[in-house]
């Protein structure tokens, strides 16, 4: 039986808190990460939730703890997501963990052979695409399966660039 392991790296830890200057207070004073760059109102070409279209208006915030991708999600409206699931369910903490991949075909594929349940589904401009897979370990065991686009792991590698010899100024940014 194949492993999600299998599927490439895993890259990121994702939270979505109630308290989202709370939560990047807490990341940058306590833990250390960052700094971190605020993506605001990320556009998707499309995503499904449970198979339904669905259009999720959210934030991202993406910082560096060491080689690790820490990513602060802030849901601005009321469409139905895992985001809004959590929250609804009072949940903070670990939402989901990321793995990159470059095979989404052969991830769905073990997905389904380990009986996870793909809640969300997201299509990115530019050709990437991301699946989120209930794995059934309960809360924060969601996996988040990207297949990034052109140019994405290398914003990511820029992200990290600026944690290198961070001295906690200016902990949180925002490109352009």
């Amino acid at each position: 039986m194949s492993k999600i392991a299998s599927l490439g790296s895993v890259m990121q830890l994702s939270f979505v808190p109630a308290d989202v200057p709370a939560a990047l207070k807490f990341w940058t004073e306590t833990m250390g990460a960052g700094p971190f760059v605020a993506l605001d109102h990320v556009q998707t070409e499309s995503t499904l939730y449970k198979g339904a279209a669905t259009e999720v208006d959210f934030s991202i915030y993406v910082g560096y703890w060491g080689d690790l991708q820490i990513e602060i999600v802030d849901q601005h409206n009321t469409a139905n997501s895992i985001y809004k699931d959590w929250r609804d369910a009072g949940m903070e903490g670990l939402n989901h963990v990321c793995v990159v991949t470059d095979d989404m075909q052969k991830s769905r594929a073990v997905m389904a052979e380990l009986g996870a349940t793909v809640l969300q589904e997201v299509w990115l401009p530019g050709g990437g695409e991301a699946i989120y897979a209930d794995t059934g370990g309960g809360p924060g065991t969601i996996v988040e399966v990207l297949k990034p686009g052109p140019g994405v792991l290398d914003a990511f590698a820029y992200i990290k660039s600026l944690a290198q010899n961070w001295d906690g100024t200016d902990p949180v940014r925002r490109l352009g």
